[in-house]
């Protein structure tokens, strides 16, 4: 067991991690791992995520609309980046389900950017095949392709 002081001690630390840059739960379990005892992280965890520092959801919803923001990206290059960081395949596609329309046309537009972008410099084919590396849905390469050749 552990003293409330150290208790205390742990959680200061492990909030200002989490104040520093917002974290998953699974990117604040392995930091902490080799540190605190697994009690104790767990118990601390516990309570950051009953008062709101650390919650996954919240961490999804912020992610996407910066990606949104700063980068042209597939859905499934969002997912992959989310996963990395530690969020579940049931919380993506939770928070997919509530947000696909929104996902589908940013993916769109996103398809579209790249194309118009890569113009200049690629042949159609080699834009499609880097589109699909990047894992966009071919209906939107397609959509993407035919607008830019209207």
């Amino acid at each position: 067991m552990y003293t409330i002081e150290e208790f205390d001690r742990a959680k200061t630390q492990v909030l200002k991690y989490v104040m520093y840059k917002k974290r998953t739960l699974q990117e604040v379990k392995n930091k902490f791992a080799s540190i605190l005892e697994e009690n104790l992280l767990e118990d601390v965890l516990q309570e950051l995520q009953e008062i709101g520092y650390i919650n996954d959801e919240q961490y999804i919803e912020r992610a996407v609309n910066e990606y949104r923001a700063l980068k042209n990206l597939s859905i499934k290059e969002i997912k992959y980046k989310l996963m990395a960081k530690g969020i579940n395949a049931g919380e993506w596609e939770s928070y997919y389900a509530k947000h696909k329309e929104d996902l589908q046309e940013y993916e769109r537009k996103s398809a579209e950017n790249i194309v118009l972008k890569k113009m200049s410099s690629m042949e159609e084919m080699e834009i499609k095949q880097y589109l699909i590396k990047k894992g966009y849905a071919s209906e939107y390469i397609g959509e993407a392709m035919e607008k830019i050749e209207e």
